[in-house]
């Protein structure tokens, strides 16, 4: 008896132990069940706050980074499409959109017959400055060769040179760049192209200045070198803007071609204020070149 008494308290014990472990489970799962979608939602919090101070950080660098690509993106242009000089360096370069006078009838001072005010405007463009230095430092980069020619050390060293737009612009107007006066001189002078159209010719062939001052022979060599200079240089920058086309004569309306078209350019004063500021002196000794020296090259002809 006292055996079955045992039997039915152990397992009453039993019973008891089995529903406080069961109801202890029961507790803790309840418990696991709680907890667990509170570590969720603050793990989905977490991901989310993450997220969104990601995207603020990105938005914002975004936007940094595209000031500063507005910023440096006419000096990036410029690096990229231009051949190096000291002017690069120097100038802050931009560009601006600039709408071309394209009239066919309505002459600006450019197009004017030959007289003193037309000479006046081309020269304002900076066409007849003098030639710079460049640092012997900054040649190479600049194009230039070793055994070009130098300026003497005692005067400061580095190579004489003139501005390729410049030289480009004395194709159609005015320009004495040469450092000495030589035959060099008189071949690279001023405004050829236009001074030769045949409504101006006259005029400046009987002054004998300049190009002028040369024969016939090399006056025509000096148009045509201008002729060509422009020519490359146009092929070199080809222009893929597009002309429209208006219309005119109310009475009888006919398109044309319009050539007063939107454009991309330089600040050219700022370029050309470096090229007047940075002249070498008007009068100069005879020795201000350095003489050739063993090695440099000596051209049979005018190159």
């Amino acid at each position: 008896m006292y055996g079955d008494w045992y039997r039915k308290e152990y397992k009453a014990g039993q019973n008891s132990q089995g529903e406080q472990s069961e109801t202890l489970l029961s507790d803790t799962e309840s418990s696991d069940s709680r907890q667990k979608p509170r570590r969720s939602t603050i793990s989905r919090c977490g991901i989310t706050v993450l997220f969104l101070a990601s995207l603020c950080v990105a938005a914002g660098l975004g936007a940094w980074l595209g000031s500063r690509w507005h910023i440096g993106a006419d000096h990036f242009c410029a690096a990229h499409a231009s051949q190096y000089s000291p002017i690069r360096k120097d100038v802050d370069i931009t560009y601006n959109v600039i709408r071309f006078n394209g009239s066919l009838l309505k002459e600006n001072v450019y197009r004017q017959d030959a007289g003193p005010d037309v000479d006046a405007a081309w020269a304002s463009l900076g066409v007849d400055y003098r030639s710079v230095m460049i640092p012997v430092d900054e040649a190479a980069k600049s194009g230039l060769l070793a055994d070009q020619v130098k300026i003497a050390d005692k005067y400061g060293g580095g190579f004489p040179a003139n501005m390729e737009g410049l030289h480009q612009l004395h194709c159609l107007v005015n320009n004495g760049h040469s450092l000495l006066t030589t035959f060099a001189d008189k071949i690279v002078d001023q405004n050829l192209l236009r001074k030769s159209l045949y409504y101006n010719f006259d005029h400046y062939h009987a002054l004998g200045e300049g190009a002028f001052s040369n024969s016939d022979h090399i006056l025509r060599h000096h148009v045509s070198h201008c002729l060509d200079i422009i020519r490359q240089q146009l092929m070199c920058t080809i222009d893929t803007g597009v002309l429209g086309q208006v219309w005119w004569n109310p009475s009888w309306p006919e398109a044309y071609v319009d050539f007063n078209t939107q454009h991309k350019c330089k600040n050219f004063d700022a370029i050309r204020q470096w090229a007047e500021n940075h002249q070498l002196p008007k009068d100069i000794p005879f020795d201000f070149l350095q003489p050739p020296q063993e090695g440099d090259t000596i051209y049979e002809h005018i190159p």
